[in-house]
């Protein structure tokens, strides 16, 4: 059996920077963008549900196939290969998922006993809301009202098969809210502007609270080669396989800064993204003590 790790995090809040600074952790030359794992490497991949589970999901709604994919997890842990390397004795699986449950009341993502942790990736949702809308091809104030909705969801429509199956998000508050409540799962917390700040230590951090010790000349390494301007330049060089068809700027990687609400929103919509989710960004440093 392998365990899995559950990167989990509302879109564009850092996750595939993740996975790239923990590719590169274990590499001995730099991995690219393209090279750290096909759509498989997310929970919700169509391809991984219909070779394991020997049916098309297209055939089936969002609720059937939802009703197939704790199996889907266990089967994964219980079918992985053991053999301990790096990053410990674990299946390291990216989702968007929200922690949520089936109609049968199974959690979604196969339950603690499968998983060894998650680590929940955070990003400030000023930050987001520009990133998402670049993403969707939205508005900033359709992407902060998806932000606010707590039945949004990625790849949710039934008139059209996207390349992913369903992810239910519950809004950015909702989607943090559903992981820290949960008690199944022990969660451990990495903040994008962390990381951006240094994420050596960030990244090492993470490591040793989940029992990993790694050299820091590895973890500046790794920092190295995940460096955001090296990202952008593979991304313009040979695209990025991970992105969607339709951008608002072309580029996935936009511009990763922290801080760049500051000059891209107006403050009505910065005050209606704050009134929104007040009480999770304080837990997370964002807003205040007491302002949440």
């Amino acid at each position: 059996m392998k365990p899995i790790v559950w990167l989990a995090s509302f879109p564009k809040c850092g996750n595939t920077w993740a996975r790239l600074l923990l590719a590169n952790l274990g590499a001995e030359e730099a991995r690219s963008i393209n090279s750290i794992g096909t759509g498989d490497g997310i929970a919700s991949s169509r391809r991984r549900f219909d070779d394991a589970c020997l049916i098309a999901s297209g055939l089936l709604t969002h609720e059937e196939c939802d009703a197939m994919r704790p199996a889907l997890y266990r089967h994964l842990a219980a079918r992985g290969a053991a053999a301990e390397d790096l990053l410990g004795k674990w299946q390291w699986i990216k989702t968007h998922d929200a922690w949520t449950s089936t109609a049968a009341g199974e959690p979604l993502l196969g339950g603690g006993t499968i998983a060894h942790a998650a680590v929940l990736i955070v990003r400030d949702p000023r930050d987001v809301v520009a990133s998402l809308a670049n993403h969707n091809g939205q508005t900033l104030e359709e992407a902060a009202a998806m932000m606010a909705d707590p039945e949004s969801a990625f790849a949710g429509r039934s008139d059209r098969q996207p390349h992913q199956l369903r992810q239910s998000l519950f809004g950015w508050s909702g989607y943090y809210r559903s992981w820290i409540e949960q008690t199944e799962v022990p969660v451990h917390v990495l903040r994008y502007e962390d990381l951006q700040a240094g994420a050596a230590d960030a990244l090492g951090a993470l490591l040793a609270a989940l029992g990993i010790a790694v050299e820091p000349a590895r973890l500046e390494r790794a920092a190295q080669w995940s460096a955001f301007e090296r990202v952008q330049a593979q991304e313009a060089e040979s695209g990025f396989h991970e992105a969607p068809v339709k951008l608002g700027t072309g580029r996935f990687f936009r511009s990763g800064r922290s801080g760049g609400w500051r000059e891209e929103l107006s403050e009505d919509l910065r005050l209606r993204i704050e009134r929104d989710h007040a009480a999770m960004m304080a837990r997370f440093g964002y807003l205040p003590e007491g302002k949440g």
